[in-house]
């Protein structure tokens, strides 16, 4: 383990935090509570916190005051100033059993979306790309879709099904659509290790949240391990880069079925690094 100094971001627990997302221009971290139906944030000491009627789990940043979210029947614009909801497209909602859950903007300005079963029903969730007002599905028979990001040369997306302890890596052609097989990235089933959210730093690295581990690692562009972060929640979900200067790596985490919780869990955690990273891509819904 690297021994890096990491401080509590946000103290509030989250039955199952996810999605977290530091807005560009806002120079803001909003995060998601799956389980409770909340997106979440703060603005120096004020904490912020939006409820919804459905799960919701992930966003990407359109412009200044507006984001897209993935809830467990639609992807919609939601507009920060006035808290109203714009339509853009189902997503599965004729299947009440399953939910969004990790996603990501992508570097043409599209959004990929994972889903999955509500009690994670084996191979019951898909990963999906909108893009230009249309949503298309990119693989089918996931059980927990997770580590969607993309690497900073645009050659390259990575995801996961969670429970096969293996991300891949899936090479993309010149409009971000998958071109030929995916391939594995890093197999993680001799360590025992969960992998969850993943992000990709400026230099093509890419760092995954380890479920039950307590830990960020770090995986050079050729899949080999080159750090690890141990962190105070036992089980981190998902990563983001922000900071004015991409140096701060925020990681959300969950009490979800753990026996025991501290008060840690549950908490969005930072880590200050050298490491700089990719800023957040914008999701283009016109693209004219």
């Amino acid at each position: 383990m690297t021994q890096h100094s990491v401080t509590t971001y946000d103290p509030r627990s989250c039955h199952l935090g996810e999605g977290p997302l530091w807005h560009p221009k806002r120079d803001q971290l909003f995060w998601f509570d799956i389980n409770n139906k909340q997106m979440l944030s703060r603005t120096g000491t004020q904490t912020l916190v939006w409820q919804f009627d459905q799960h919701v789990s992930a966003a990407g940043w359109v412009d200044d005051h507006r984001l897209l979210i993935a809830s467990e029947t639609a992807l919609f614009l939601f507009n920060l100033k006035t808290g109203t909801q714009e339509g853009l497209t189902p997503l599965e909602a004729d299947m009440p059993h399953t939910r969004s859950n990790d996603g990501r903007a992508d570097p043409w300005g599209g959004f990929w979306i994972g889903t999955m079963g509500k009690q994670a029903q084996s191979g019951a969730g898909s990963i999906y790309r909108y893009f230009q007002g249309t949503l298309t599905r990119l693989y089918s028979d996931i059980t927990i879709s997770n580590a969607i990001c993309f690497s900073p040369d645009r050659t390259c997306a990575y995801y996961t099904d969670t429970p096969t302890r293996v991300i891949m890596r899936q090479p993309l052609d010149d409009q971000g659509w998958p071109k030929g097989a995916a391939t594995p990235f890093v197999d993680l089933r001799d360590d025992g290790l969960n992998p969850d959210g993943a992000v990709v730093d400026a230099h093509g690295y890419v760092w995954n949240a380890q479920w039950g581990a307590a830990q960020l690692s770090r995986y050079t562009p050729q899949g080999a391990l080159d750090m690890r972060i141990q962190l105070p929640t036992r089980q981190p979900s998902c990563p983001a880069f922000g900071g004015t200067d991409l140096k701060t790596l925020f990681c959300t985490s969950a009490t979800e079925n753990l026996d025991g919780a501290s008060n840690m869990d549950g908490t969005v955690q930072s880590v200050q690094l050298s490491i700089q990273g990719q800023a957040e891509h914008q999701v283009i819904l016109d693209p004219s």
